[in-house]
């Protein structure tokens, strides 16, 4: 009898850390973009290539929030998994942290075909924070890792082309406020994992369109790519053209090489070890770029390394496909338009040390082209056949928006009983154009920066907390101005100060202001503190239910509270917001830091050397920040230590 796809749970059990809440005070700052291409470099590149690069990069995360709760504690967990097999292949997807493809096993070798992060590690890469190495991830929304990368998808059966199942992943893409979907099947006997996917965008406005979709492979693994050249990004922040790295090519700090592929050539990626074997990517054409990704031999990619996956689990490597020929570029979908094309992920073999050509001629034998192609138009029909049984469930922002604009997307359905309480004031608001007030005092909810969401906030009765969720809606759309009348005006009525005067310190920090930023913020901690007795004398605190969020709140404000007061040498007042620490906030990684800075600040070198030599991890520590060795500099002319290198690029003479 015919073995079809099959799909069943699983609980895959883990050294993990917890993710933890979410920030709760919106983030209002530009977004830090390390990928950026000066303008005077972009006459040499295609045409479209120089025309996207410009278009719509995104400005901020709002209305996203940043996800930095997680620390550096692993203990076993259960990780709630789908896994897809039939008698060749078994993939192992976590639904719960953004549909990752955490495993692809070839059942008849046994060869696992990704890299397989041995532990669950969170770390500071994704647009919004959290973000874990390993796998394969579906990147949508701008250029970097998805704000999805550590959050819930939907998923359910859906009938396969073939006859089988097949699981269906979707969700609401907030930055760019696009539904997508991502169908993943595997025919009878079929080698290859197939992945078909779908973007729409149901606004009557054309919107910005990032999609790239990124494998880890070992570190050792040999990368063949149909391409003579390669744009290469590095450390120094410049595309130049190269010729294709050769496998024994070593670059000491991290580098993307976008691969030039020329046009008809079939779309095609393959990572193999010394022997030949390993895992190729294929798709139609409309997945039209390629990338590799290393980390570099140097002390710092090692220690990324490392602390993404722990000492002794190996290196890895990423090979990518993307909509556009280079990653730091923005396609354009059309307005009520969509886009679709098909993957397949499975295993090769060639001969050592192989050369595309021979590479192309084997994957045509194992999956020709007009296979991939005839299983793409198999499967586009069924995009919109409704699920069947629901096996995990996202956000309830789609279901808000669908709410609001009645919008049919067949395929993807965002049902009201996914709403929940994050989203129940917006859909009071949508009903009485009232946003209503907090029933208890606790940190504000996620605020909504779509035009609609504002124009109905300006006509909502402007109470204090509207008064909040409007400046921050205008603040998003640029009208700054606006935004801090807002805020204060609702500063005399409001029952918390503390939201408001940290959003008018932020205003004043980009105006820079700084010294009236560290009054408002030294102000806002005061309030915060008020509210929250714990702050001040460990003991006590917030109610049960909303522990976890008023102590994330506490952290975030601290922690701007500090750097802003730092940056003016109020070096007193400074002491006095870490004193008013919950201790257990004192302890963590970020806030040892800041305990080393306070320290040199008043003059206690030694004691601030104290603190390195007693360790510290900063969990949240950003890619390509050397936040950490700059601190380290100023203390004496050692060399960094190895378990604080984090270094991305050289340093500055």
């Amino acid at each position: 009898m015919a073995i079809v796809t099959r799909i069943r749970r699983e609980v895959l059990t883990l050294p993990a850390a917890e993710l933890g809440p979410d920030n709760p005070l919106p983030p209002l700052r530009p977004l830090d973009e390390l990928h950026r291409v000066d303008e005077r470099e972009q006459d040499e590149f295609p045409a479209d290539t120089a025309r996207q690069l410009g278009y719509e990069p995104l400005r901020g995360l709002l209305p996203v929030r940043i996800r930095d709760g997680y620390g550096r504690t692993r203990a076993p967990r259960a990780l709630d998994a789908l896994v897809i097999e039939n008698d060749r292949l078994r993939a192992t997807v976590l639904p719960g942290l953004g549909g990752r493809v955490a495993s692809l096993v070839h059942l008849p070798t046994g060869r696992e075909l990704l890299y397989r992060n041995p532990v669950f590690q969170p770390a500071n890469l994704a647009l919004n924070g959290a973000w874990y190495a390993g796998g394969i991830e579906w990147n949508i929304g701008a250029t970097g890792h998805t704000t999805l990368s550590c959050a819930p998808l939907h998923a359910a059966r859906v009938p396969a082309p073939d006859g089988g199942d097949m699981l269906r992943l979707w969700e609401w893409e907030r930055l760019r406020d696009l539904p997508f979907q991502v169908d993943l099947w595997l025919p009878d006997g079929s080698d290859f994992l197939y992945v078909g996917v779908r973007v729409r965008n149901p606004h009557e406005r054309p919107v910005p369109l990032y999609w790239w979709s990124n494998t880890a492979v070992p570190e050792d693994r040999r990368v063949v790519v149909p391409a003579a050249a390669a744009w290469e990004f590095g450390p120094d922040r410049r595309l130049r053209r190269t010729p294709v790295p050769s496998y024994a090519t070593q670059h000491p700090y991290a580098t993307d090489y976008f691969y030039d592929l020329p046009d008809g050539r079939r779309r095609w990626i393959a990572a193999l070890d010394a022997d030949g074997h390993g895992l190729v990517q294929t798709s139609t054409d409309g997945l039209r770029g390629r990338k590799l990704f290393v980390w570099g031999s140097g002390p710092g990619g090692r220690r990324w390394q490392e602390w993404l996956g722990g000492p002794g689990t190996g290196g890895y490597r990423e090979i990518q496909a993307g909509l556009a020929r280079i990653q730091l570029e923005h396609d354009r979908l059309e307005a009520e338009s969509e886009v679709s094309w098909l993957e397949a992920y499975g295993p090769l073999s060639a001969s050592p040390e192989p050369e595309p050509a021979a590479v192309a001629e084997r994957l045509e034998e194992a999956l020709p082209r007009t296979a991939v192609d005839a299983a793409y138009a198999a499967w586009q029909p069924c995009a919109d056949t409704a699920p069947g049984e629901i096996l995990a469930t996202g956000s309830g922002w789609g279901a808000l928006e669908v709410l609001r604009t009645d919008w049919k997307l067949p395929g993807t359905p965002f049902a009201e009983s996914t709403l929940g309480e994050e989203q129940a004031p917006w859909v009071e608001l949508l009903h009485t154009g009232t946003l209503p007030e907090p029933r208890r005092v606790r940190p504000p909810g996620p605020t909504l920066v779509g035009p609609v969401w504002r124009e109905m906030l300006e006509t909502a009765p402007a109470t204090p907390h509207t008064e909040y969720h409007l400046g921050v809606a205008q603040w998003h759309a640029g009208d700054r101005a606006q935004a801090v009348r807002s805020w204060e005006r609702a500063l005399p009525l409001a029952p918390s100060l503390w939201p408001l005067l940290r959003c008018l310190a932020v205003a004043d920090q980009e105006y820079g202001h700084h010294e009236r930023a560290a009054e408002r913020y030294a102000d806002a901690f005061d309030d915060l503190c008020r509210e929250l007795p714990h702050c001040l004398n460990g003991v006590g605190g917030a109610p049960t239910d909303d522990g976890e969020v008023w102590t994330a709140a506490a952290a975030a404000l601290g922690r701007e509270a500090l750097e802003a007061l730092l940056r003016v040498r109020r070096v007193a007042d400074a002491r006095t917001v870490w004193e008013a620490l919950p201790p257990a906030t004192r302890e963590r990684g970020r806030f040892r830091l800041l305990a080393a800075e306070l320290l040199l600040a008043e003059g206690r070198r030694e004691a601030a050397r104290a603190v390195f030599e007693d360790g510290f991890e900063v969990a949240d520590l950003r890619e390509g920040d050397d936040a950490v060795g700059r601190l380290w500099a100023r203390l004496g002319d050692e060399p960094l230590p190895g378990r604080y290198d984090f270094r991305m690029r050289p340093r500055n003479p």
